[in-house]
């Protein structure tokens, strides 16, 4: 996990932005003190100027393609894909929420631009590809044995909460309103519904999309699958 690259302690700064929609609080680190540590991964002007982006502790002081290279060591072997025919402002989230949870690529289909905005600048350091149709998105797919899992909660869907999810999974999602288009759903190896207990008829969808993702962590990264309470030996 490149431990020994983690740099010591620094000041940390709390930053009110000018844009307080974007981020009520954002929390940075100044310019290094003392002697520069070496190491290529590192980037000069962050450590002259100070580090106050939205990354963990870890990648304080990184430059964006050393994070980039390091992060693609451990990412997971699920993908996620948003539907995108009519610039869906969910996506951003979805991306934010992509990185979060380690996912290998977000794929978007249909429309090439995208609200981000939500995203909170994390679109920077997950890999983010586009398909132009569904039938492109399906045969990338074929190519690296990958299997498409629509999550909506249509009539007929089977419960996310009981589902076997596969390891090597594209997580679909639809955008807000239509949810998942026919097309979609026809090439789905299963679409998956998600448990409510209240009165509005569905989630958003950048919630839906957290939801699931977490619940591939909870499958293939702490070994409890669906269905099951069991805690990971530590």
């Amino acid at each position: 996990m490149n431990e020994h690259f983690a740099p010591e302690a620094a000041p940390t700064i709390t930053i009110t932005p000018v844009n307080a929609e974007d981020e009520a609080r954002e929390v940075g680190v100044g310019p290094w003190p003392g002697p520069w540590p070496e190491g290529d991964h590192y980037d000069p002007e962050l450590l002259a100027g100070g580090d106050r982006r939205n990354v963990v502790d870890r990648y304080r002081y990184w430059r964006r393609e050393a994070i980039i290279a390091d992060l693609d060591k451990v990412r997971h072997d699920f993908h996620v894909a948003v539907e995108n025919w009519s610039h869906d402002f969910n996506i951003g989230s979805v991306v934010r929420t992509a990185n979060a949870f380690g996912c290998a690529a977000v794929h978007i289909v249909g429309k090439r631009r995208w609200n981000r905005r939500g995203a909170m600048v994390t679109d920077r350091y997950q890999h983010v590809h586009h398909h132009s149709d569904t039938e492109s998105l399906v045969a990338w797919a074929a190519e690296r044995d990958l299997v498409l899992v629509g999550v909506d909660n249509l009539p007929g869907a089977v419960p996310l909460e009981t589902y076997p999810l596969p390891r090597n999974a594209v997580l679909v999602f639809g955008q807000e309103g239509p949810g998942l288009s026919e097309e979609v759903r026809r090439v789905c190896a299963a679409v998956l519904s998600i448990a409510q207990f209240g009165s509005t008829r569905s989630i958003n969808a950048g919630a839906a999309a957290a939801v699931a993702m977490h619940a591939w962590v909870r499958a293939h990264v702490f070994g409890q699958p669906a269905g099951t309470t069991t805690t990971p030996t530590p």
